[in-house]
């Protein structure tokens, strides 16, 4: 049971619509190879403490005012049974790097630890995430997310990861994957979450065919909207409800299907 991963990289999203979403594989085809298993539904299951430290800690001040982040979660690329392997997760952001520590283990065994019981393993990353499940005070689950996930890796760089999130969801009750991957939108159904993970710059290839769809770097965490929506937070929803998610003109494209909108795009709360 020796599945660890570490990582060190840069993680950077973009909110963008289909077409964007279309022309960005158009352009990016033959740079990249598909993720071996497709499109998958990721499920996540955020522990925090009674108070919500770990969440208001990642939404309540900048990067420059505070810029270390940490979330701890349980996480499956598909809905798991009592046997199915997950990923019990540290993830910690300091000055814009990413560093993630993880081990693997059947849901029954991980469920076990997180109920008070052994480590699954006696390896320097379950001894780092049992020292965080202390330190905040053995947090438990407080809210769910899911979505489909279509990835991607650098064709001559496999350390460059892209990913395509859709149909993004949470709930905060029923946290339990017992109870399916059901949840309440979290962004308009239209909406993808574009993400590129490196542990590099980004080749010259990517930065232009961002720069010329107009696809702008945002400031963006699954979790955190999810506890805002669901605490109708009115300064957030005032935000979304005036916010272009879609930032930037697109340039005149051959065959554009009639009717799709370009440019700027604006969404509210739903």
């Amino acid at each position: 049971m020796e599945y660890l991963y570490t990582f060190k990289r840069k993680e950077n999203k973009y909110l963008i619509d289909p077409y964007r979403q279309e022309l960005l594989l158009q352009r990016i085809r033959e740079r990249v190879t598909d993720d071996p298993y497709g499109e998958k539904t990721v499920c996540n299951i955020y522990l925090d403490t009674p108070g919500f430290r770990m969440i208001q800690s990642s939404i309540e001040a900048t990067e420059e005012e505070k810029p270390f982040k940490e979330k701890i979660r349980l996480r499956s690329y598909r809905l798991p049974g009592p046997g199915s392997d997950v990923f019990l997760e540290l993830k910690k952001k300091y000055n814009g790097i990413v560093y993630k520590r993880r081990l693997c283990a059947p849901l029954g065994i991980i469920q076990r630890y997180l109920a008070g019981g052994d480590l699954p393993e006696n390896s320097q990353t379950a001894k780092e995430i049992d020292f965080a499940m202390k330190r905040y005070g053995w947090p438990e689950a407080k809210m769910m997310v899911f979505y489909e996930r279509a990835g991607f890796f650098g064709a001559e760089d496999p350390s460059l990861r892209i990913t395509i999130d859709r149909n993004t969801r949470y709930r905060a009750d029923d946290l339990h994957f017992d109870y399916g991957s059901g949840g309440r939108l979290l962004l308009p159904d239209d909406t993808r979450i574009l993400e590129i993970k490196a542990s590099n710059a980004y080749p010259l290839w990517l930065v232009r065919t961002l720069d010329e769809l107009g696809i702008r770097k945002t400031t963006f965490s699954k979790v955190a909207t999810a506890y805002k929506k669901e605490n109708n937070n009115a300064e957030y929803i005032q935000l979304y409800n005036r916010k272009q998610l879609f930032a930037g003109e697109l340039p005149d494209m051959p065959g554009k299907r009639p009717g799709m909108r370009t440019g700027h795009l604006s969404c509210g709360i739903i």
